[in-house]
């Protein structure tokens, strides 16, 4: 079953400027490589991953994605000179537009149907932070840090999503905490609070992040994105109306090729093969 208006493999011939990009057996890589200034992002690379997150709604090649950064860390956040010094020379209306398209980066995190998942080594940052938290899965490593910086350059802590999502994640006193005072989360704190879903070895997040992402790939991947999809819009639900929602939405997984074969695997005791449609 292909998503509609799908394309085939889109990223295939996709070569980023601002970041690097590769694939590899269904998993996209997205290495953010700017290692001598701890990957920092300008304004060209904001727009270059939106896109690229857009683009994999349409690419059914592609069944999980990783986000790392090059050189021991994952993102300094706005890069102090290429953004945040521009933004205070400004109209109104230019900053508002940068606002908008540093919140599309993460609506189309969270719309491409692929998992998402963030190996999160060293410094962690700004909008950095917002990444691996706009992610559906974290894996930390040791000595990694993440801080929501934003009230320390003398913004607000409602940046790219963060007062809707941390909160979610960690629980609201703690969101509160980190948004209020953009103090570094240290590695321990983020798995004991639920932030990291799992932490490793310094210098194994990628790894641990990759196996994550394999055994993603290795899954049902049309109930896979039809679990992420539900698990965003049920946030505005209320109960009875999610209850409603997930009949469809796993009546629909009951038509697919992939849930009769995990039964005949069982009847015949054997591992399933899902083939994602």
């Amino acid at each position: 079953m292909r998503r509609q208006n799908a394309i085939a493999a889109p990223l295939t011939d996709f070569s980023p400027e601002h970041f690097q990009l590769s694939i590899d057996g269904g998993i996209a890589t997205v290495t953010l490589n700017r290692p001598e200034r701890k990957n920092p992002l300008t304004f060209e690379s904001y727009a270059e991953l939106r896109d690229t997150f857009h683009a994999l709604r349409f690419d059914d090649t592609v069944k999980a994605v990783v986000i790392t950064g090059a050189g021991g860390n994952f993102s300094s956040g706005g890069d102090v000179f290429d953004i945040i010094e521009p933004l205070t020379k400004m109209e109104a209306a230019e900053l508002h537009a940068f606002t908008t398209m540093t919140g599309d980066l993460v609506k189309e995190m969270r719309a491409c149907p692929q998992p998402i998942v963030a190996a999160v080594e060293g410094v962690c940052a700004g909008a950095g932070a917002i990444m691996a938290m706009a992610s559906d899965m974290r894996v930390g490593a040791t000595g990694a840090k993440v801080a929501f910086l934003f009230n320390r350059v003398g913004l607000a802590g409602c940046d790219m999503g963060a007062c809707a999502i941390l909160p979610r994640l960690i629980g609201q006193g703690r969101a509160s905490e980190l948004l209020y005072t953009g103090r570094f989360m240290s590695a321990e704190e983020g798995e004991r609070w639920g932030f990291f879903n799992r932490l490793t070895e310094k210098d194994g997040a990628l790894a641990g992040a990759m196996e994550m992402a394999k055994a993603l790939t290795e899954g049902p991947t049309y109930a896979n994105s039809v679990t992420k999809k539900m698990l965003q819009m049920e946030w505005a639900m209320g109960v009875e109306e999610a209850i409603d929602a997930e009949a469809i939405a796993q009546a629909l997984c009951m038509k697919t090729g992939d849930f009769r074969r995990a039964f005949e695997a069982f009847a015949a005791k054997q591992k399933p093969v899902f083939e994602g449609n």
